[in-house]
């Protein structure tokens, strides 16, 4: 038997549930993102491999999402360096240039918010991904995190001390002293290590995701700590450089590398035992949530509010979180079984 409901019903409840939304402050996109916006894309450096996949029409990241949604324009832009010094004026110079969306991963969490919430006060939509600018007070409407900062930092953790039996001498090597992440991420890794007693931190380094400072500070490790069982790098130029040192030293398997890194600048360090594991996530989902989100926002679909909810094209549907947080997934563990299936 076929159950009738008339459309003045359905168009009641579709009412009700309109109101019930509103009045909770909820926005939920139903309408189609902005187009025609001229997007800039500002990751913390050029040349970053992480950031190439991330934001690139080829990898199907940021500006192929611009493109698929008929943006004006989308346009990568930063300074050589990851450091706010290099940073601020490419922001500035977007501005100049007409932006009407900034995208952008942050060298510092405070440094760059003068010059973003003068953006926002000139009606330009700011989202940030994979570093965020909080402030105090917020310069971004939206925060796109490409795992939760707890997961990062604890499994880091959980590796290193599975791949040396529970003991011995560590070191982690970062990016910028200043980056938001990489700070969030190491600080739960110092609560992690407790549960390892045996384990003692005897050092964090800075390579400032410069591949050349990158690789002395990782020489520098060895050089000053003979006994290093580990390095923990939770950065994609850090990794590779310290898994580049570890192999000309010959010291594949006396020192066990691991953190975030990208699987085709990591296979042979995998394959060859310098690198037995590591974690990452795909960068180009977390620049597609982003450009997605700050389309939204800039459609006022949503208003970046907690429980906001939106569709990143064939991803699915993202619900804003508290502190304004969009969260991509979790991390993932990449190994000698499956290191060779991917391409980025």
């Amino acid at each position: 038997m076929k159950s009738r409901v008339s459309k003045r019903a359905l168009i009641l409840v579709g009412a009700v549930v309109c109101l019930l939304g509103t009045s909770l402050g909820v926005a939920y996109a139903t309408s189609a993102p902005a187009s025609g916006l001229k997007v800039y894309v500002i990751p913390k450096n050029l040349g970053n491999s992480y950031f190439t996949t991330a934001d690139s029409i080829a990898s199907g990241g940021v500006c192929a999402v611009a493109q698929t949604l008929n943006e004006a324009s989308c346009t990568e832009t930063s300074g050589s360096a990851a450091t706010p010094a290099t940073q601020i004026p490419a922001i500035q110079a977007a501005i100049a240039d007409g932006a009407q969306v900034l995208i952008v991963s942050a060298t510092d969490p405070a440094a760059l918010c003068p010059t973003l919430t003068a953006a926002m006060q000139k009606g330009i939509t700011v989202v940030t991904y994979d570093s965020d600018a909080s402030g105090p007070p917020p310069c971004r409407s939206i925060y796109v995190e490409d795992a939760l900062t707890s997961q990062i930092g604890t499994s880091e953790v959980d590796i290193i001390a599975k791949e040396i039996h529970d003991k011995g001498q560590i070191a982690i090597e970062s990016a910028a002293q200043t980056a938001t992440n990489q700070n969030a991420w190491i600080g739960y890794m110092h609560k992690e290590l407790k549960k390892y007693p045996k384990i003692k931190l005897v050092a964090t380094v800075y390579g400032n995701d410069v591949p050349t400072t990158a690789t002395q500070v990782a020489q520098g490790l060895l050089q000053k700590y003979p006994k290093l069982a580990g390095i923990i790098s939770p950065t994609t130029v850090g990794i590779l450089a310290a898994s580049q040192v570890v192999d000309a030293a010959h010291k594949k398997g006396k020192v066990i590398v691991t953190g975030l890194g990208t699987p085709l600048a990591m296979k042979k360090y995998v394959l060859n035992g310098t690198c037995p594991i590591f974690e990452l996530w795909d960068p180009a989902h977390v620049g597609d949530v982003a450009m997605y989100a700050a389309a939204n926002l800039a459609a006022k679909n949503i208003t970046g509010a907690t429980g906001d909810k939106f569709t990143a094209g064939s991803l699915g549907t993202f619900t804003v979180l508290a502190d304004n947080t969009v969260l991509t997934g979790k991390p993932f563990v990449f190994n000698k079984a499956n290191v060779g299936k991917f391409n980025f």
